[in-house]
């Protein structure tokens, strides 16, 4: 009988913990949306793909290019915060952005949400953001132009990574080198780096644009935070031509799971 009563009281507790990863939550996506074309049209197609996958995985999707609800009376009703293309300039928006974060806030970032580069319209002048919570430091380059590569899953255990394989192929995308070596901080968890099988990524026309070996991470998480940083969010564009959107980032059955994935483990009650 005691082993019976002990079955019942794992399978209550089994299904409270699936009804707690179903409760609805709410997203709210931070961006600029006026620079780089590339981003503007990942930012347009981010705003109608996460709604749909909201009905889908039961969450709320909000955005607003309004960074001064960058707030702690604004974000009290959010469980996850995008930042779709930029990051936040101005100290006391900064501020409440760390302190969301210290206190079990979710976030995910995308692509140039971590570059920073000095001297550049987005100069590195935030330590925290930059260094200890993104751990990346500042942008150190590029390649080009966007196309898709291969990564490899560096982490088998983390939420973030369930049910994708080992490697897969993503979306066409610009992909960062970093300033700092991610894999010398404790802190920093990574789960997907560009496989070899990659190289020569990128097409120039110059030769350093082209990457043909090396370690680059590109989704990482710190273990101090509920957090996720993916380096895609750069779509392939006809620039000085038509100016049309020549890739979606969301074409990768792949990555829009990882995405899925990251956003699930986000949203569940702390």
């Amino acid at each position: 009988m005691h082993g019976r009563k002990t079955l019942v009281t794992i399978a209550a507790c089994v299904a409270a913990v699936v009804s707690l990863a179903q409760k609805p939550f709410k997203v709210i996506a931070f961006y600029t949306g006026k620079q780089d074309l590339a981003h503007i049209s990942f930012v347009q197609e981010a705003n109608t793909w996460f709604p749909e996958m909201g009905k889908q995985y039961h969450f709320t999707y909000d955005a607003t290019d309004d960074w001064s609800k960058l707030n702690a009376d604004f974000l009290a009703a959010y469980r996850v915060i995008l930042f779709l293309d930029t990051r936040p300039e101005l100290p006391a928006q900064r501020k409440a952005f760390q302190e969301y974060m210290e206190n079990g806030g979710g976030f995910i970032g995308f692509h140039f949400s971590g570059f920073a580069l000095t001297p550049s319209a987005y100069k590195q002048d935030w330590d925290w953001y930059h260094n200890v919570f993104l751990g990346s430091g500042q942008y150190g380059s590029n390649t080009w132009r966007p196309t898709a590569a291969i990564l490899r899953k560096e982490d088998r255990n983390h939420p973030a990574v369930k049910n994708i394989p080992e490697t897969f192929k993503t979306a066409p995308n610009e992909w960062y080198r970093w300033q700092n070596d991610l894999r010398k901080n404790p802190d920093i968890k990574i789960l997907f780096s560009i496989d070899s099988t990659s190289f020569p990524l990128g097409t120039g026309p110059k030769p350093h644009e082209i990457w043909r070996s090396g370690y680059y991470p590109v989704v990482w998480t710190n273990t101090k935070y509920r957090m996720l940083y993916m380096n895609m969010g750069h779509n392939d564009m006809d620039y000085g031509g038509t100016n049309k959107t020549l890739s979606s980032t969301f074409s990768s059955p792949e990555q829009d799971r990882l995405i899925i994935n990251t956003l699930l483990w986000l949203g569940k009650e702390k």
